[in-house]
Protein backbone atom coordinates (compact mmCIF):
# COMPACT_ATOMS: atom_id res chain seq x y z
CA UNK A 1 0.00 0.00 0.00
CA UNK A 2 1.09 3.99 -0.30
CA UNK A 3 2.72 5.65 2.11
CA UNK A 4 1.93 9.17 2.61
CA UNK A 5 2.84 11.84 4.96
CA UNK A 6 0.46 12.76 7.79
CA UNK A 7 -0.07 15.64 9.79
CA UNK A 8 2.01 16.94 12.91
CA UNK A 9 1.30 13.61 15.76
CA UNK A 10 3.48 13.89 18.42
CA UNK A 11 5.18 16.31 21.49
CA UNK A 12 7.88 15.03 23.24
CA UNK A 13 6.11 16.33 26.55
CA UNK A 14 2.69 18.26 27.28
CA UNK A 15 3.56 21.48 25.86
CA UNK A 16 4.86 20.01 22.33
CA UNK A 17 7.58 21.34 22.75
CA UNK A 18 8.96 19.25 19.82
CA UNK A 19 6.68 17.74 17.26
CA UNK A 20 7.76 16.05 14.01
CA UNK A 21 6.21 14.26 11.09
CA UNK A 22 5.31 10.24 11.15
CA UNK A 23 4.40 8.35 8.40
CA UNK A 24 1.18 6.19 8.47
CA UNK A 25 -0.14 3.53 6.02
CA UNK A 26 -3.22 5.73 5.25
CA UNK A 27 -5.76 3.18 3.44
CA UNK A 28 -5.14 0.55 5.75
CA UNK A 29 -5.52 2.82 8.50
CA UNK A 30 -8.93 4.19 7.20
CA UNK A 31 -9.97 0.67 6.19
CA UNK A 32 -9.59 -0.34 9.62
CA UNK A 33 -11.69 2.68 10.91
CA UNK A 34 -14.61 1.95 8.67
CA UNK A 35 -14.34 -1.61 9.84
CA UNK A 36 -15.01 0.09 13.95
CA UNK A 37 -17.91 1.89 12.40
CA UNK A 38 -19.71 -0.42 9.99
CA UNK A 39 -19.22 -3.79 12.40
CA UNK A 40 -18.69 -2.30 15.99
CA UNK A 41 -18.84 -5.21 18.59
CA UNK A 42 -20.88 -4.41 21.63
CA UNK A 43 -20.20 -6.25 24.69
CA UNK A 44 -23.90 -5.87 25.65
CA UNK A 45 -24.87 -8.18 22.67
CA UNK A 46 -21.78 -10.53 21.92
CA UNK A 47 -21.27 -11.36 24.92
CA UNK A 48 -23.47 -14.38 26.80
CA UNK A 49 -23.81 -12.88 29.91
CA UNK A 50 -27.24 -14.97 30.72
CA UNK A 51 -24.91 -17.82 30.69
CA UNK A 52 -23.81 -19.40 34.13
CA UNK A 53 -20.83 -21.59 34.83
CA UNK A 54 -21.24 -24.78 34.97
CA UNK A 55 -19.96 -27.96 36.78
CA UNK A 56 -17.18 -28.72 34.11
CA UNK A 57 -16.17 -24.58 33.85
CA UNK A 58 -13.00 -22.83 35.02
CA UNK A 59 -12.22 -19.42 35.40
CA UNK A 60 -9.16 -19.72 34.08
CA UNK A 61 -6.74 -21.51 31.87
CA UNK A 62 -5.06 -24.53 33.91
CA UNK A 63 -1.69 -23.07 33.64
CA UNK A 64 -2.83 -19.56 34.62
CA UNK A 65 -3.57 -20.44 37.85
CA UNK A 66 -1.13 -19.59 40.23
CA UNK A 67 -1.10 -22.88 42.45
CA UNK A 68 -1.00 -25.21 39.07
CA UNK A 69 1.37 -27.56 39.53
CA UNK A 70 2.21 -26.64 43.29
CA UNK A 71 2.25 -29.06 46.01
CA UNK A 72 -0.53 -27.00 48.39
CA UNK A 73 -2.93 -27.58 45.56
CA UNK A 74 -3.42 -31.04 46.87
CA UNK A 75 -3.53 -29.95 50.28
CA UNK A 76 -6.80 -27.20 49.30
CA UNK A 77 -10.47 -28.43 48.72
CA UNK A 78 -12.10 -28.26 45.72
CA UNK A 79 -14.03 -25.16 46.83
CA UNK A 80 -10.58 -23.48 47.86
CA UNK A 81 -9.23 -24.33 44.30
CA UNK A 82 -11.83 -22.55 42.34
CA UNK A 83 -12.21 -19.33 44.97
CA UNK A 84 -8.53 -18.89 44.11
CA UNK A 85 -9.26 -19.31 40.46
CA UNK A 86 -12.02 -17.19 40.64
CA UNK A 87 -10.26 -14.20 42.61
CA UNK A 88 -7.48 -14.36 40.29
CA UNK A 89 -9.56 -14.02 37.58
CA UNK A 90 -10.84 -11.01 38.53
CA UNK A 91 -7.57 -9.47 38.94
CA UNK A 92 -7.07 -10.41 35.24
CA UNK A 93 -10.18 -8.27 34.39
CA UNK A 94 -9.54 -5.80 36.74
CA UNK A 95 -5.68 -5.12 35.46
CA UNK A 96 -7.07 -4.84 31.14
CA UNK A 97 -9.64 -2.42 33.11
CA UNK A 98 -7.79 -0.13 34.86
CA UNK A 99 -4.68 -0.31 32.02
CA UNK A 100 -7.18 0.65 29.78
CA UNK A 101 -8.57 3.29 31.19
CA UNK A 102 -4.69 4.68 31.42
CA UNK A 103 -4.52 3.63 27.97
CA UNK A 104 -7.96 6.18 27.08
CA UNK A 105 -5.98 9.00 29.08
CA UNK A 106 -2.66 8.85 26.87
CA UNK A 107 -4.78 8.57 23.66
CA UNK A 108 -6.80 11.58 24.67
CA UNK A 109 -3.68 13.13 25.51
CA UNK A 110 -2.17 12.71 21.66
CA UNK A 111 -5.30 13.49 20.03
CA UNK A 112 -4.86 16.95 21.76
CA UNK A 113 -2.28 17.46 19.85
CA UNK A 114 -3.61 16.21 16.33
CA UNK A 115 -4.85 17.88 13.19
CA UNK A 116 -8.56 17.20 12.88
CA UNK A 117 -9.40 14.99 9.93
CA UNK A 118 -6.31 12.92 9.81
CA UNK A 119 -6.18 9.08 9.50
CA UNK A 120 -4.48 9.19 12.70
CA UNK A 121 -6.76 10.98 14.44
CA UNK A 122 -10.27 8.99 13.27
CA UNK A 123 -8.55 6.05 14.13
CA UNK A 124 -7.50 6.88 17.64
CA UNK A 125 -11.40 8.35 18.10
CA UNK A 126 -12.44 4.79 17.60
CA UNK A 127 -9.72 3.41 19.87
CA UNK A 128 -10.61 5.17 22.90
CA UNK A 129 -14.18 3.98 21.81
CA UNK A 130 -13.73 0.43 21.96
CA UNK A 131 -11.30 0.68 24.96
CA UNK A 132 -13.91 2.31 26.69
CA UNK A 133 -15.86 -0.19 25.85
CA UNK A 134 -13.87 -2.74 26.59
CA UNK A 135 -13.79 -1.42 29.94
CA UNK A 136 -17.26 -1.87 31.17
CA UNK A 137 -17.05 -5.46 29.76
CA UNK A 138 -14.56 -6.60 31.97
CA UNK A 139 -16.58 -4.61 34.91
CA UNK A 140 -19.52 -6.61 34.00
CA UNK A 141 -17.51 -9.31 33.44
CA UNK A 142 -16.12 -9.08 37.32
CA UNK A 143 -19.50 -8.17 38.71
CA UNK A 144 -21.27 -11.87 37.03
CA UNK A 145 -18.65 -13.58 39.24
CA UNK A 146 -19.29 -11.28 42.34
CA UNK A 147 -15.80 -10.40 42.61
CA UNK A 148 -14.11 -7.71 44.39
CA UNK A 149 -11.12 -6.45 42.52
CA UNK A 150 -7.63 -5.59 45.01
CA UNK A 151 -7.13 -2.60 43.67
CA UNK A 152 -3.71 -1.36 42.91
CA UNK A 153 -0.32 -0.47 44.99
CA UNK A 154 0.66 3.25 45.78
CA UNK A 155 3.34 2.48 43.60
CA UNK A 156 1.47 1.56 40.57
CA UNK A 157 -0.62 4.62 40.86
CA UNK A 158 2.58 6.70 41.09
CA UNK A 159 4.46 5.37 37.91
CA UNK A 160 1.47 5.22 36.05
CA UNK A 161 0.80 8.77 36.89
CA UNK A 162 4.41 9.75 36.23
CA UNK A 163 4.59 8.06 32.53
CA UNK A 164 1.19 9.39 31.60
CA UNK A 165 2.43 12.86 32.50
CA UNK A 166 5.97 13.00 31.31
CA UNK A 167 6.50 9.90 28.71
CA UNK A 168 6.69 11.12 25.12
CA UNK A 169 4.20 9.44 22.79
CA UNK A 170 6.65 6.77 20.97
CA UNK A 171 7.30 5.72 24.98
CA UNK A 172 3.75 5.31 25.66
CA UNK A 173 2.81 3.51 22.31
CA UNK A 174 5.63 1.24 23.29
CA UNK A 175 3.47 0.68 26.86
CA UNK A 176 0.75 0.03 25.19
CA UNK A 177 1.97 -2.55 22.39
CA UNK A 178 3.64 -4.28 25.19
CA UNK A 179 0.05 -4.49 27.03
CA UNK A 180 -2.19 -5.41 24.54
CA UNK A 181 0.39 -8.18 22.63
CA UNK A 182 0.16 -9.64 26.38
CA UNK A 183 -3.35 -9.26 26.71
CA UNK A 184 -3.89 -10.87 22.74
CA UNK A 185 -1.70 -13.58 24.19
CA UNK A 186 -3.27 -14.70 27.06
CA UNK A 187 -6.94 -14.47 25.06
CA UNK A 188 -6.00 -16.73 22.80
CA UNK A 189 -5.18 -19.49 25.89
CA UNK A 190 -8.43 -18.57 27.04
CA UNK A 191 -10.59 -19.29 23.84
CA UNK A 192 -8.88 -22.25 23.09
CA UNK A 193 -9.28 -23.98 26.18
CA UNK A 194 -13.42 -25.37 25.95
CA UNK A 195 -13.52 -25.95 29.88
CA UNK A 196 -12.99 -21.97 30.57
CA UNK A 197 -16.15 -20.26 31.65
CA UNK A 198 -18.16 -19.37 28.06
CA UNK A 199 -19.03 -15.46 29.07
CA UNK A 200 -15.09 -15.01 29.85
CA UNK A 201 -14.16 -17.32 26.39
CA UNK A 202 -16.29 -14.72 24.66
CA UNK A 203 -15.11 -11.38 26.12
CA UNK A 204 -11.78 -13.04 25.27
CA UNK A 205 -12.95 -13.30 21.57
CA UNK A 206 -14.18 -9.35 21.37
CA UNK A 207 -11.32 -8.11 22.88
CA UNK A 208 -8.75 -10.25 21.06
CA UNK A 209 -10.65 -9.48 17.54
CA UNK A 210 -10.25 -5.33 18.54
CA UNK A 211 -6.78 -5.21 19.73
CA UNK A 212 -5.56 -6.73 16.90
CA UNK A 213 -6.67 -3.34 15.21
CA UNK A 214 -5.09 -1.60 17.85
CA UNK A 215 -1.82 -3.47 17.49
CA UNK A 216 -1.72 -2.98 14.02
CA UNK A 217 -2.38 1.26 14.58
CA UNK A 218 0.45 0.83 17.39
CA UNK A 219 3.17 -0.81 15.12
CA UNK A 220 2.30 1.53 12.51
CA UNK A 221 2.57 4.65 14.08
CA UNK A 222 5.78 3.35 15.86
CA UNK A 223 7.49 2.07 13.20
CA UNK A 224 8.90 5.86 12.10
CA UNK A 225 10.88 5.87 15.40
CA UNK A 226 12.28 2.61 15.32
CA UNK A 227 13.52 2.37 11.83
CA UNK A 228 16.37 4.57 12.61
CA UNK A 229 16.89 4.72 16.29
CA UNK A 230 19.97 4.20 17.28
CA UNK A 231 21.64 1.80 19.89
CA UNK A 232 20.49 3.88 22.99
CA UNK A 233 16.63 4.09 21.74
CA UNK A 234 15.98 0.86 20.67
CA UNK A 235 17.75 -0.38 24.21
CA UNK A 236 15.08 1.78 26.28
CA UNK A 237 12.43 0.91 23.47
CA UNK A 238 13.02 -2.92 24.50
CA UNK A 239 13.26 -1.99 28.32
CA UNK A 240 10.46 -0.23 28.70
CA UNK A 241 8.28 -2.93 26.98
CA UNK A 242 9.41 -5.13 29.42
CA UNK A 243 8.89 -2.99 32.51
CA UNK A 244 5.41 -2.46 31.68
CA UNK A 245 4.76 -6.48 31.57
CA UNK A 246 6.19 -7.04 34.78
CA UNK A 247 4.16 -3.83 35.91
CA UNK A 248 0.94 -5.72 34.47
CA UNK A 249 1.94 -9.22 35.97
CA UNK A 250 2.14 -7.99 39.42
CA UNK A 251 -1.08 -6.60 39.67
CA UNK A 252 -2.54 -10.66 38.85
CA UNK A 253 -1.30 -13.04 41.85
CA UNK A 254 -1.81 -10.75 45.46
CA UNK A 255 -1.63 -12.65 49.11
CA UNK A 256 -5.02 -11.53 49.35
CA UNK A 257 -6.85 -13.84 47.44
CA UNK A 258 -5.30 -16.95 49.02
CA UNK A 259 -6.60 -15.39 52.35
CA UNK A 260 -9.84 -14.89 50.93
CA UNK A 261 -10.16 -18.82 50.11
CA UNK A 262 -8.87 -19.79 53.82
CA UNK A 263 -5.35 -21.19 52.59
CA UNK A 264 -2.94 -21.75 55.37
CA UNK A 265 0.19 -19.63 55.64
CA UNK A 266 -0.82 -17.31 53.02
CA UNK A 267 1.96 -15.71 52.96
CA UNK A 268 4.25 -18.16 52.13
CA UNK A 269 1.70 -19.26 49.19
CA UNK A 270 1.47 -16.35 47.60
CA UNK A 271 5.48 -16.06 47.55
CA UNK A 272 5.23 -19.91 45.86
CA UNK A 273 2.29 -18.90 43.89
CA UNK A 274 3.24 -15.71 42.32
CA UNK A 275 6.56 -17.21 41.23
CA UNK A 276 5.26 -20.47 40.03
CA UNK A 277 2.74 -18.00 37.63
CA UNK A 278 5.49 -16.05 36.37
CA UNK A 279 7.27 -18.95 35.31
CA UNK A 280 4.45 -20.34 33.32
CA UNK A 281 3.49 -16.85 32.00
CA UNK A 282 6.79 -16.22 30.67
CA UNK A 283 6.79 -19.66 28.56
CA UNK A 284 3.23 -18.82 26.99
CA UNK A 285 2.67 -15.05 27.35
CA UNK A 286 5.93 -13.38 26.15
CA UNK A 287 6.67 -14.49 22.56
CA UNK A 288 4.50 -12.12 20.34
CA UNK A 289 6.42 -9.30 22.85
CA UNK A 290 9.72 -11.06 21.99
CA UNK A 291 9.34 -11.23 18.38
CA UNK A 292 8.30 -7.48 18.14
CA UNK A 293 11.05 -6.05 19.86
CA UNK A 294 13.44 -8.42 17.75
CA UNK A 295 11.72 -6.65 14.71
CA UNK A 296 13.40 -3.10 15.53
CA UNK A 297 16.51 -4.76 16.85
CA UNK A 298 15.64 -4.19 20.23
CA UNK A 299 17.75 -6.75 21.68
CA UNK A 300 20.99 -6.60 22.63
CA UNK A 301 23.46 -7.72 25.38
CA UNK A 302 21.70 -5.08 28.18
CA UNK A 303 18.29 -5.16 26.89
CA UNK A 304 18.39 -8.84 26.89
CA UNK A 305 19.91 -9.70 30.10
CA UNK A 306 17.29 -7.14 31.44
CA UNK A 307 14.37 -9.34 30.02
CA UNK A 308 15.67 -12.93 31.52
CA UNK A 309 16.31 -10.79 34.86
CA UNK A 310 12.76 -9.17 34.94
CA UNK A 311 10.36 -11.62 33.25
CA UNK A 312 12.45 -15.14 32.79
CA UNK A 313 12.59 -14.76 29.21
CA UNK A 314 13.66 -17.33 27.08
CA UNK A 315 14.92 -15.34 23.89
CA UNK A 316 17.13 -17.01 21.05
Amino acid sequence: MNLSQLSLIEGLCDDCQSIKLITMDVVAINRLTQISIDKPLLPETYVPWGNKPTAGERFLPKHFISIDGLPIQKMLSKEQIIEIERHESVQFMFSYAWSEALGVKFLSREVAKLKAGTAETKFMYREIIEETRHQEMFTRGIEVVNGIPILPTGQHFFWSKLSLRYLPGSLMFMVMIAGELVADAIGREVQKDEQVYSVFRKMAELHQIEEGRHIYFAKKYLEDYTKNAGLLKRTVYCMIMALHIYFMMTMYVKEEIFERAGVPNARQVYKSARKNYQMNFSKKCLQSSIEFAKEFNGFNRVSRSFWKWLLNAQIN
